[in-house]
């Protein structure tokens, strides 16, 4: 290992020796891959450990993107031979001993995301005294299509493979392998939920930060009907063997070619209905249940959570389909129907409101804003700690009004790359100083959880429900959303179900 002053930080891992860069001060290690490609006889499987190499490999570029869907604004995949399973390191002091350690998990609704997004750039936590890890995995029908012969959910997988990687070598970098904290939003949150429930992934982490939690996980009948419809798409029957001999990229569009069509087929329910052809799927053996229904043993009850969400999480989803000043009774009543647990009850409930701001509110309980509330009281009823928070500070971007607190607001606040990537669609190209403020005690708050368990409020509990609220002056008070927790109180969050076909 080289000294931490060095042009060309070194260290060895257990495949093989790294040389990386000094960033800032920081020793940046990129690219470095903890499975084997997933391609030809590893196509559509299990993730594989990655093999050992000779002689000291180059760390200074990120690996490439995995095959993901473009209707996100994902780009196809740029690694010809597949070597797409990679992980990014970032440490303040490769000589320490025993840093903290927090590893996030990116979003992109399962179907998008890459770990190189400059938003994510490690650089500002890491200089707060944490090792900060990312990586790749397996998105869209790559990651979660539900194929014949294929193992469910092998993007969840690979992030286990992954957090193993961790384990068994952030010591080399300084951290501490019983320290380690996932952190993640939107399908990086999902996937955290997931993991709490997963056994594989038993004892790989201590805490977890799950931002804006979305509730969407499949049975397995709905997930290998949507899959059918993708190979179909391609004129192949489900099997994992006929389609593997495809490109990865030919799969990919098949399934957005799927998302296209979904809000023709009902059968495919409230998956149909947000245009999701892919998520986590409860197949009894990786995913054996949905995270609302921890075992009654509280197998992860050990693991210390933070969940919270943002106020206006739709809102973002609204600008972007131009869908804002535009939302008619008919859309209301439509998602009203769809989503809510009693739409009578949501309207008595928010007696006044509009229906563009029902529609808005709907979709925001049912998507991202209860999930979260529930993945927190359900863990603390299984003996676990819990923190809540909810971001309402406005996103000055694209105007100051339009976004509110909305989606994706947390993430330039979380990591403190406030110009970086789309960090400038929500905080504008000159972000206000109270953006950089309230990005430090983000900051703060989620080091010292990763540090020590404590995030500096107090832990949330059903009889006063306490609550970080993250606004220009955050404070702690009841859960603000209380009118659309009791409406969902009696609501089961399940995995959805495939209908019967009209």
């Amino acid at each position: 290992m080289s000294a931490i002053g060095s042009a060309d930080p070194e260290v060895r891992v257990s495949t093989g020796k790294l040389r990386g860069r000094m960033e800032d001060g920081v020793a940046v290690f990129r690219g470095v891959p903890f499975a084997c490609p997933p391609v030809g006889a590893l196509r559509l499987a299990t993730p594989v450990p990655a093999e050992p190499w000779d002689g000291v490999r180059g760390a200074g570029a990120f690996g490439p993107l995995p095959p993901q869907s473009r209707l996100l604004g994902g780009s196809a995949a740029d690694g010809a031979d597949g070597d797409w399973l990679t992980v990014n390191v970032w440490s303040p002091d490769l000589g320490a001993a025993r840093l903290p350690v927090m590893v996030w998990i990116h979003g992109g609704g399962y179907m998008s995301g890459w770990s190189g997004d400059p938003v994510f750039d490690g650089r500002v936590l890491a200089r707060d005294g944490v090792i900060v890890v990312t990586f790749n995995y397996r998105v869209s029908a790559e990651g979660f299509g539900h194929f014949q012969g294929a193992p469910a959910n092998r993007g969840l997988l690979d992030q286990v493979t992954a957090l193993r990687w961790v384990r068994g070598n952030i010591a080399a970098f300084g951290g501490d392998p019983d320290r380690v904290t996932v952190f993640g939003e939107s399908a990086g949150a999902g996937s955290i939920a997931a993991l709490m429930a997963m056994p594989q992934a038993a004892g790989l982490f201590r805490r977890a930060i799950a931002q804006s939690v979305p509730g969407l996980f499949f049975s397995a009948e709905l997930a290998a009907d949507i899959a059918g419809a993708v190979a179909g798409e391609l004129g192949l029957p489900p099997r994992a063997g006929e389609l593997a001999r495809l490109s990865p990229e030919r799969l990919s569009d098949a399934g957005d070619a799927v998302a296209d069509k979904m809000d023709g087929c009902p059968q495919w329910g409230r998956a149909a209905y947000v245009r999701t052809p892919f998520a986590p799927v409860v197949d009894g053996e990786v995913l054996p249940e949905v995270p609302w229904r921890s075992p009654a043993d509280g197998a992860a009850r050990d693991v210390e959570l933070i969940a919270g969400h943002t106020r206006d999480e739709y809102r973002l989803f609204m600008a972007i389909g131009g869908d804002t000043g535009q939302i008619t009774a008919e859309r209301a009543a439509t998602a009203l129907r769809e989503l809510a647990p009693d739409p009578e009850a949501y309207r008595a409930a928010y007696l006044g409101a509009g229906e563009e701001r029902l529609y808005e509110l709907v979709h925001s309980d049912w998507l991202f804003r209860m999930p979260s509330v529930r993945l927190a009281e359900v863990h603390q009823r299984h003996g676990g700690r819990a923190h809540l928070y909810e971001l309402t500070w406005p996103a000055p971007g694209m105007g100051g009004d339009a976004l509110g607190a909305c989606h994706g607001l947390g993430l330039p606040l979380t990591f403190g790359n406030l110009t970086a990537g789309a960090a400038g669609l929500l905080l504008g190209q000159d972000p206000p100083p109270a953006a950089a403020e309230l990005s430090a005690r983000v900051r703060a708050a989620w080091i010292a959880f990763a540090t020590t368990g404590d995030p500096g409020w107090p832990a949330y509990e059903p009889q006063d429900r306490h609550t970080w609220v993250i606004d220009t002056e955050p404070g702690i008070r009841a859960y603000p959303e209380e009118t659309s927790r009791e409406l969902w109180a009696g609501h089961a969050f399940t995995a959805l179900p495939l209908r019967a076909r009209p």
